[in-house]
């Protein structure tokens, strides 16, 4: 099975200037080529450093996949950092420097003597044309594997790499295999008491399950290693009945699936209509609900002050909205302990709950909005 590791390269990346959102895209590829990707790590615009970190890559990995450091300007060193750990030296291509003049040329613009920086290329390398951008990429191969070299950008090197790359790795390296996730969603019970349920499935070598917490919410991770997608979708089949099991109700959803999305369903299933309030939450249950852009959904409002009951404020939005169900949150950050009080109400009756939340404040809002959400969830099921 092959390996690999990805090196994004910027110091802005550093800084936290620039999100890395190039990890994620490259890390998910691998996975569905079954490679194994073991670490990823971000590097500054040094080339010493850029050389040593992929050197170190390539004694561990067959593929170091690296993204940034290719453009114009002296702070691009990804290409003399490659060329010095395949010890070699860059090579001008003039029949790139054409194609780089020629998109720049469509912008209206004429090319500057740096942008010639991208038209070298280290000595041997496999050259990758952009067809989206000014920064070829390449690929050099050593005995092992492959340092494939992609531009930063993201649409040009999720381009690059799902067009090209991805046919030169099935093909170099005989990928035959894939990798497969199926992600479950808890919530109404901590990650401590979900992996004292489930840690003998915890322990299985392939499938491999991993629990991630979250606000209120712990995703369960199922991960399956397989020679086809129906193979692993059959590994992954028999472990989720497992954990189904084990977990009943308290499991809303799998992959997409969120509590709002899993409410506003179960509301408009009924034929009813929702609408919402909230108290020093900075919206963000009305947020969520909203991004779902359901009709179901009726609308919210942000409290500016205290409700005195929040059972006559939840009626009140009720008739303000014209809706059938209301949910409504309040946060009471004063004094030590942070306690949270949750309302609704449905066509069946009313309910009013107090919770004590002990963690960080900055996560509060969400581990509120995911409690009332979780126990209306488990209200509208019981009535079925």
């Amino acid at each position: 099975m092959a390996t690999a590791e990805i090196i994004t390269i910027g110091t802005e990346l550093l800084l936290g200037e620039t999100t890395d959102t190039n990890t994620r895209f490259i890390a998910r590829i691998l996975r569905g080529l079954g490679v194994d990707l073991f670490r990823t790590q971000t590097i500054g615009d040094n080339t010493g450093r850029i050389a040593e970190t992929v050197r170190l890559a390539l004694g561990r990995a067959d593929i170091v996949i690296t993204t940034g450091g290719l453009g114009p300007t002296v702070d691009d060193p990804t290409r003399q950092a490659i060329s010095e750990v395949a010890g070699t030296e860059l090579v001008f291509h003039p029949e790139l420097w054409e194609q780089i003049s020629a998109r720049i040329a469509r912008y209206g613009r004429i090319p500057t003597e740096n942008q010639k920086r991208q038209a070298f290329i280290p000595k041997g390398a496999v050259i990758i044309e952009n067809p989206v951008g000014t920064a070829p990429a390449f690929i050099v191969e050593t005995t092992r594997g492959a340092v494939i070299s992609l531009p930063g950008v993201p649409g040009e090197m999720e381009t690059l790499l799902t067009g090209t790359v991805v046919p030169y790795l099935q093909k170099r390296f005989d990928l035959h295999s894939v990798i497969k996730v199926r992600t479950l969603h808890v919530s109404g019970l901590g990650e401590g008491v979900i992996d004292a349920k489930v840690g003998d499935l915890e322990a299985l070598a392939n499938p491999t399950i991993g629990l991630t917490a979250h606000s209120g919410v712990v995703d369960v991770r199922i991960a399956a290693k397989a020679s086809s997608e129906g193979e692993a979708d059959l590994m992954i089949l028999q472990v989720e009945k497992d954990l189904r099991i084990r977990l009943m109700e308290n499991i809303f959803g799998a992959d997409d699936d969120t509590l709002e999305g899993v409410i506003l369903m179960a509301v408009r299933q009924r034929g009813w209509s929702m609408a919402c309030f909230e108290f020093q939450t900075e919206g963000t249950l009305q947020s969520r609900l909203a991004k779902m852009r359901d009709p179901t959904f009726q609308g919210g409002k942000v409290l500016q002050a205290l409700p005195g009951s929040l059972v006559t404020e939840a009626l009140d939005v009720r008739n303000e909205f014209d809706a059938s169900v209301v949910l409504g949150i309040v946060y009471d950050s004063a004094g030590e302990r942070k306690d949270i009080h949750v309302v609704w109400v449905t066509p069946h009756g009313q309910e009013e709950r107090q919770l004590s939340y002990g963690g960080h404040p900055k996560n509060a809002w969400r581990w509120a909005v995911n409690m009332a959400l979780d126990g209306l969830r488990r209200t509208l099921q019981e009535m079925r």
